[in-house]
């Protein structure tokens, strides 16, 4: 019952993807590709004081790319970046099975992922967006 919960999630995610476009004025941004299977991410974060404002991405890819990328985006938006970092430290610790995390909210609907090692880089492949937008500055 709950795996299915799961996968209505990550459907919902791929379909209706929360967050996609652009931003304005982003005050950081990355792109992240997958020339395995051709994912791509671009990440624009608005951060000020150390808090991540807004944010938004545009890209292709699988459906779990694409909700992965969603989930993330509506986890992170309101939290500092120290926050954001943490919890895709918690996330990518848990989906390679490196640690036994407690429950990490709609990440949870992710996890299974980790079953499928070519996989799990689809999941995680925003989260390394993220680490490289907050590496950078736009200006």
């Amino acid at each position: 019952m709950i795996e299915d919960l799961y996968q209505e999630l990550i459907i919902d995610h791929a379909r209706f993807p929360q967050n996609r476009g652009s931003l304005a004025a982003p005050s950081h941004s990355a792109h992240q590709y997958n020339p395995l299977c051709g994912d791509e991410v671009t990440l624009q974060l608005l951060v000020e004081n150390g808090v991540i404002q807004d944010i938004a991405f545009e890209g292709q890819g699988c459906a779990i790319s694409t909700a992965a990328t969603s989930i993330m985006t509506t986890l992170i938006k309101g939290k500092t970046t120290e926050e954001a970092k943490a919890l895709g430290q918690l996330f990518r610790d848990k989906i390679t099975g490196n640690a036994e995390i407690e429950d990490l909210g709609e990440l949870e609907a992710l996890v299974p992922i980790k079953e499928y090692p070519m996989r799990v880089k689809c999941a995680t492949l925003p989260w390394h967006a993220l680490l490289d937008a907050l590496r950078s500055e736009t200006t």
